[in-house]
């Protein structure tokens, strides 16, 4: 029951120091498209706005594009090199091309452009088709294009793709499956990690039939990205719900959990984007420290026994993921006390304090960034709300074996 109680401060915080959910909901409105000539040296034109990006998630999320690439028109054959891109079209039929290899594939299809790996699309087609761009980078905010000067127009096709791709058929999803856990609810994970080289963590099909209860997605270790292409329903994230429907965008921050409903007559269907918490980070220093190498803060609590699993799962689930998207994050550790006979055996001094959770920073000026930051009005209130009391205490580092 606890627990639950600390969901609920959880997700009132965010509401009341993030950003109303309404200015969440993004749709996808060709109205709003600029039109765009020669992209990356392409054929034709295409209609283009850019629906979330590079700022609105703690990862390492770059942006979603969206828009309509007109007949006979494209995007020309390039390269990036520090980030991955997935195109996506949900209607008609488009020329792919990855690595110079080009085959024809039918909507609603997606696409991954790995790093390092040159892509193109081209619509062959008189008629305009639906796109769609995610795209993750290596480094926060960072990204580039090498263009290879070629429109792809008229290549030859392979009856065969040679590259990834998958389409979304309702025909393979399946239910009972507790990633998307809920009445008649059906899902299938298109691509996994193993695909991509970044943090991209997933991309999923779901679908929500209409009168189903619908589901919950709690968040842990990730962020997500959602892009609605059927239906109508509400999105709810703590005590704020919002509608949205068709064609509309939204995401879900690290340590939330969201709840989605079809309030509609038809399908509720989504396409979701994973996106992994920054699995490292590293520092190169030089030897021997004559200024303070990094900072460290030491927090200890006293978490009663019944409390323990969940706050060590804490740690993991929500705290981890919170600060490795901070600037200046170099590490952390989580200690639990000795059992009382061990102690005893090596003379350890007497302490109510079970639990010890130590944070590395480069500076403490980036530390206190973390603490005013959006993820640190989630991951606090999960670690102090399971404890019966805390403490901390800071301290310059100014030795250490480890690689940071």
């Amino acid at each position: 029951m606890k627990n639950i109680f600390i969901l609920v401060i959880l997700f009132l915080t965010y509401q009341t120091k993030g950003q109303d959910l309404k200015e969440r909901i993004i749709s996808n409105d060709p109205e709003k498209y600029r039109e765009l000539s020669a992209v990356h040296e392409g054929a034709g034109k295409m209609g283009f706005t850019q629906l979330i990006g590079r700022n609105d998630l703690a990862t390492n999320f770059l942006y979603l594009h969206a828009g309509q690439i007109q007949g006979k028109s494209g995007i020309g054959h390039h390269f990036h090199h520090s980030i991955e891109e997935m195109f996506v079209i949900l209607d008609g039929e488009a020329e792919f091309t990855v690595n110079g290899r080009t085959s024809k594939i039918k909507a609603p299809a997606v696409v991954p452009c790995k790093m390092g790996d040159s892509h193109a699309i081209y619509n062959p087609t008189d008629n305009n088709l639906t796109w769609l761009n995610f795209a993750v980078s290596r480094t926060k905010g960072k990204t580039d294009a090498f263009d290879l000067g070629d429109t792809r127009v008229g290549a030859s096709l392979d009856p065969v793709p040679s590259f990834v791709n998958g389409r979304l058929e309702k025909e393979k999803l399946k239910g009972n499956n507790p990633a998307y856990s809920g009445e008649g609810v059906m899902y299938r994970r298109v691509f996994g990690p193993e695909v991509f080289s970044t943090d991209w963590n997933h991309v999923d099909h779901v679908v929500i039939p209409a009168g189903t209860k619908g589901i919950v997605r709690k968040l842990e270790g990730f962020e997500e990205v959602y892009y609605v292409t059927k239906g109508n329903g509400k999105l709810g994230i703590g005590n704020s719900v919002s509608s949205f429907k068709a064609h509309d965008a939204f995401w879900g921050a690290l340590g939330e959990s969201l709840s989605f409903t079809n309030d509609g007559s038809e399908d509720l269907e989504l396409l979701v984007i994973g996106i992994a918490a920054p699995k490292q980070k590293s520092l190169a220093i030089e030897r021997p420290l004559i200024e303070p190498k990094a900072m460290v803060l030491q927090m200890e609590f006293v978490v009663d026994k019944e409390n323990a699993k969940a706050f060590e799962e804490m740690y993991y689930s929500i705290y981890v993921p919170a600060m490795v998207v901070q600037q200046g994050y170099l590490g952390s550790k989580l200690l639990r006390l000795f059992p009382e006979n061990l102690s005893k055996e090596i003379q350890a001094e007497p302490t109510s304090y079970n639990y010890q959770i130590m944070i590395y920073f480069d500076t403490e000026e980036n530390r206190r960034k973390w603490v005013a930051s959006k993820q640190h009005d989630i991951a606090w209130p999960a670690a102090s709300g399971l404890a019966k009391e805390f403490k901390w205490k800071g301290y310059d580092v100014m030795g250490d074996d480890d690689n940071y």
